[in-house]
């Protein structure tokens, strides 16, 4: 009985700790990629994110570019669901403007925000999925300096099976218990 337990226990472990299924197996996908500094990595996030329709679930660690939140304001407004999971230290990084554009955005009727709980490591994702179709990611932050004048890229992948990959993995950071409510 117990050796029955321990191979259980160990099966378990085993599952847990691998990666969603997406992650090992190769994924057939529309591939788009783009170098900063560029005007394509500036114009490319602005241009997916006007065409969604139904959804938009961001992980951003830092978003101030306020041509960014001005498109998401507007897709909120055509009724287009808004998500944004943000870094929870973001004192140091946000002010000015970019605060002002990002708690009004918070206002917004059809848009959540939430904030990773500070103290915990960096929420350090810069993607966002549209439409549970169009999955984008890379190293460039949602800042105008991180798509105009840094070394960036910038994917953007149509694929449902790294789209869901994205999705659970979005939910699962979503609904994390000590997550803070962005102040409205």
């Amino acid at each position: 009985m117990a050796r029955v337990l321990s191979l259980a226990m160990t099966t378990l472990a085993f599952a847990v700790a691998e990666p969603p299924r997406a992650a090992r197996e190769p994924a057939v996908a529309g591939v788009r990629l783009y170098y900063g500094p560029s005007k394509e990595t500036a114009s490319v996030d602005l241009e997916t994110l006007r065409r969604a329709r139904s959804s938009i679930d961001m992980a951003a660690y830092i978003l101030t570019d306020r041509g960014l939140i001005e498109t998401l304001d507007e897709a909120a407004r055509r009724g287009v669901k808004v998500r944004i999971y943000l870094d929870g230290d973001d004192s140091p990084r946000t002010g000015g403007k970019s605060a002002e554009a990002l708690a009004a955005l918070a206002n917004a009727p059809g848009v959540a925000i939430r904030r990773k709980a500070t103290g915990r490591d960096s929420m350090h994702l810069k993607s966002y999925l549209v439409d549970r179709r169009t999955l984008r990611t890379g190293s460039a932050n949602f800042s105008y300096s991180g798509e105009r004048f840094q070394d960036n890229d910038v994917l953007l992948l149509d694929s449902p099976a790294l789209a869901g990959a994205f999705a659970r993995n979005f939910e699962a950071i979503w609904a994390r218990a000590d997550n803070r409510e962005a102040a409205r």
